[in-house]
C-alpha cells in the first residue's frame, strides 16, 4: 500500500498515512479517464445553440422573377441558403449533450486518476483543513508552504464555506468534497491537497 507523509497546514510533518492499494494503487487506465473527461465536458456543454433554417426565416415568399425568359438562373425564394440573409442549411437547433457512462467504468477511470496522482507524488494529505474566518491569506499561505502555488486541488470531506470562499479567488485553485470528486478535476489540477478525514471519505465511497 502507497504511504503518504501527513503534513499540517503550515507545511510541517504531522505523521504518516497509508492509503488504500484499490483506489490509490491500481495500474491508471488512460482509455478509460479520457472516456471520463469526455463525459465530463460534454455533460457540461449548454446546447443552446439555435439558427434559422429557411422554413423560419421571415419573408421570402414571392418569387424573386419569373422562372424563363431572364436569362438569370432560376430561384423560388429569397431565403434560400444560397442567398444572403437566407436560412442555414442543416440549422444547429438546442440539443441535450450528456449521456451516462457505466457506473464501473466511472469507478475505474476515478481510481484510475488518483493512482496516477499517488503515482506522481501530486497528492498531500494534511492533518485537517480549516479557517477560523474568511481569509484568502490562510489559503495562500498553506499552498506556498505545501509548495502547491500552481493549479491545487482541495478536497474536503464535507463542504466548508470559510475554506471554499477564501480560495474562490485565488487563481488555478478550486475545492470540491469528498464524495463529489470527478476525473476531469483531478487531472486538470497539478497537486490534489486532501484532509485525512477526505481521504477516509474518499476510500469509504469508492471502494
Amino acid at each position: 500500500m502507497p504511504n503518504l507523509k501527513v503534513f499540517d497546514m503550515s507545511g510541517k510533518e504531522a505523521g504518516e498515512i497509508e492509503l488504500s492499494d484499490v483506489i490509490f494503487g491500481i495500474k491508471p487506465h488512460t482509455g478509460v479517464m479520457h472516456m471520463a473527461v469526455v463525459n465530463y465536458l460534454a455533460n457540461r456543454r449548454q446546447g443552446t445553440q439555435s439558427a434559422l433554417t429557411r422554413a423560419e426565416v421571415r419573408g421570402g415568399g414571392r418569387k424573386p422573377w419569373r422562372q424563363k425568359g431572364t436569362g438569370r438562373a432560376r430561384h423560388g425564394s429569397t431565403r434560400s441558403p444560397i442567398w444572403t440573409h437566407g436560412g442555414v442549411t442543416f440549422a444547429p437547433k438546442p440539443r441535450d449533450y450528456s449521456y451516462r457512462l457505466n457506473k464501473k467504468v466511472k469507478r475505474l477511470a476515478l481510481k484510475s486518476a488518483l493512482s496516477s496522482k499517488a503515482a506522481d507524488n501530486d497528492i498531500i494529505v494534511l492533518d485537517s483543513i480549516a479557517a477560523e474566518e474568511y481569509k484568502t491569506k490562510t489559503i495562500i499561505k498553506m499552498l506556498s508552504s505545501l509548495g502547491a502555488d500552481k493549479k491545487a486541488l482541495i478536497v474536503l470531506k464535507d463542504a466548508d464555506d470559510k475554506i471554499i470562499k477564501s480560495s474562490s479567488n485565488i487563481p488555478g485553485v478550486s475545492t470540491i468534497c469528498a464524495s463529489s470528486l470527478n476525473v476531469y478535476d483531478i487531472l486538470n489540477h497539478d497537486k490534489l491537497i486532501a484532509a485525512k478525514d477526505a481521504i477516509a471519505r474518499i476510500e469509504e465511497v469508492f471502494a
